[in-house]
């Protein structure tokens, strides 16, 4: 029986050869497939039982090996929203299984897979080239708030306009101001104390047309800045700051901040205006005392302007006026002049969607014509314990299995390139080279049946 026991293990290895050889096929034939990863064949000794003394090789036994974990090379696209992963990371799936009323209709059943070329469909959905719908978390561009799990869908809605609701202000405000004097061009360091012959009360609440020419030559620019009105509407907010108090032994120095509330109203210098005309508010005091001792600010409770109108554009009732710890002080100055460090606020004119790109955490950002940039989305992504033990289909995409593990949510490590792709891990080279010794080992193995068959003919001669 130890001829047939030959012939039967050389006729196993023609299997197992054979099988090996359909899984070199399969890598050759997917080593331009995106995300593709090779599949090896593992052999196995398949023994009998028998005593330690009587053992013999036994037939091989061949089984595929995954290699889900071995990272293919990158290729740039130029396409936004193509993604490729580095690590161990998948992207989570669905697949569609119909249609309904124009919209697909996708399997219950997460899959997952390392293909990510990605591109938006006619309806907005992100894509990939195995018909594969990426799937994770949507947000609302305008509030950042998520509105739900599932099929990422990316809006081509224009982004609405927000108002301005706070402004970050750091300046270094000049212990001694460098202003101009009322009659002519010499620096000094006269404080506001009079407008127009006028001793003025603390604080002042707005400045006329008729003031605003000698007020401008006792007050510092504290820069200006676009700022938007819940229309989207774009005015300029001017800032002026204005020294009210030198510091003594028991009072600080004071200052307070105006800005421009109606550019418009003419001042006394035109002399085709009327006296009454140059009445109207030109310069608005924000109602603050900015108090400084030593150059330190004393923070303000709640600093805000309230009731924000420029040029008879309402802005907003109310606008934070962010100033955090030593943002803005109090220091000498040579120049003598208001140097502003930050003037930034949050609102904007409404815009659409120009372009889209992906972050190293798979947040997907759309920019839009007004400038701003927001998170649209958040791609998907798993790991598993043994990613190798993951179920593959024929379209590229993994089933979880009992020995895969659950998948686990997030990065934990992997880092997402936007605008590439993940090639093939195939090593056609390396592939060439397992052919070879799988085309001698199957030739061998033909061999081993052609000496058993030869065996058994000169036994059966003896016979005859």
């Amino acid at each position: 029986m130890d001829i047939f026991n030959a012939l039967q293990t050389a006729v196993s290895g023609l299997q197992a050869q054979s099988y090996a050889l359909n899984n070199i096929s399969g890598n050759i034939a997917n080593s331009q497939t995106t995300g593709f990863k090779r599949v090896d064949t593992n052999f196995v000794d398949m023994v009998g039982e028998q005593p330690a003394n009587q053992q013999v090789s036994g037939a091989v036994g061949s089984f595929s090996r995954l290699t889900n974990n071995v990272q293919g090379g990158l290729l740039a696209t130029g396409i936004p929203t193509n993604m490729a992963l580095s690590g161990n990371g998948f992207f989570t799936v669905q697949s569609k299984s119909g249609d309904a009323v124009g919209q697909p209709t996708l399997s219950p059943t997460p899959r997952y897979t390392r293909r990510g070329d990605f591109q938006s469909d006619s309806q907005g959905y992100l894509v990939n080239g195995s018909g594969a719908y990426l799937t994770g978390q949507n947000f609302d561009p305008r509030t950042g708030q998520s509105t739900g799990m599932g099929p990422i869908k990316i809006s081509t809605a224009a982004l609405p306009a927000k108002a301005t609701t706070s402004i970050t202000y750091a300046a270094n405000l000049p212990q001694v101001p460098a202003t101009k004097n009322a009659k002519g061009g010499d620096s000094d360091g006269t404080l506001l104390k009079t407008l127009g012959g006028t001793a003025i009360a603390s604080p002042l609440p707005t400045v006329t047309g008729a003031q605003s020419p000698e007020f401008q030559t006792k007050t510092l620019s504290g820069g200006e800045m676009t700022v938007y009105s819940v229309t989207g509407a774009p005015v300029t907010l001017q800032l002026r700051w204005a020294k009210l108090a030198d510091a003594t032994s028991t009072t600080p120095d004071k200052w307070n901040l105006f800005y421009l509330s109606d550019s418009k109203v003419p001042s006394t210098d035109d002399p085709a205006t009327a006296a009454n005309d140059a009445a109207g508010t030109a310069w608005t005091n924000i109602g603050i005392d900015f108090n400084f001792t030593s150059g330190v600010l004393a923070p303000p409770v709640d600093p805000k302007i309230t009731n924000l109108t420029i040029d008879g554009v309402k802005v907003n009732d109310s606008v934070a006026l962010n100033i955090f710890k030593n943002s803005v002080t109090q220091y000498a100055s040579t120049e003598g002049t208001v140097r502003t460090d930050t003037a930034v606020q949050d609102g904007f004119a409404s815009g659409s969607l120009t372009a889209l790109s992906v972050s190293a955490e798979g947040k997907i950002v759309g920019t839009y014509s007004n400038g701003n940039s927001a998170v649209v989305a958040q791609a998907g992504i798993v790991q598993f314990k043994d990613p190798n033990a993951l179920k593959a289909d024929t379209s590229g995409n993994y089933s979880a299995t009992l020995a895969s593990g659950d998948p686990l949510t997030g990065l934990n490590g992997t880092v997402v390139a936007g605008g590439q792709i993940e090639q093939s891990n195939t090593d056609v080279a390396g592939e060439f080279s397992k052919m070879i010794v799988t085309q001698q080992a199957y030739s061998a193995n033909t061999r081993v049946m052609s000496t058993a068959q030869t065996m058994m003919s000169d036994l059966i001669n003896i016979i005859r």
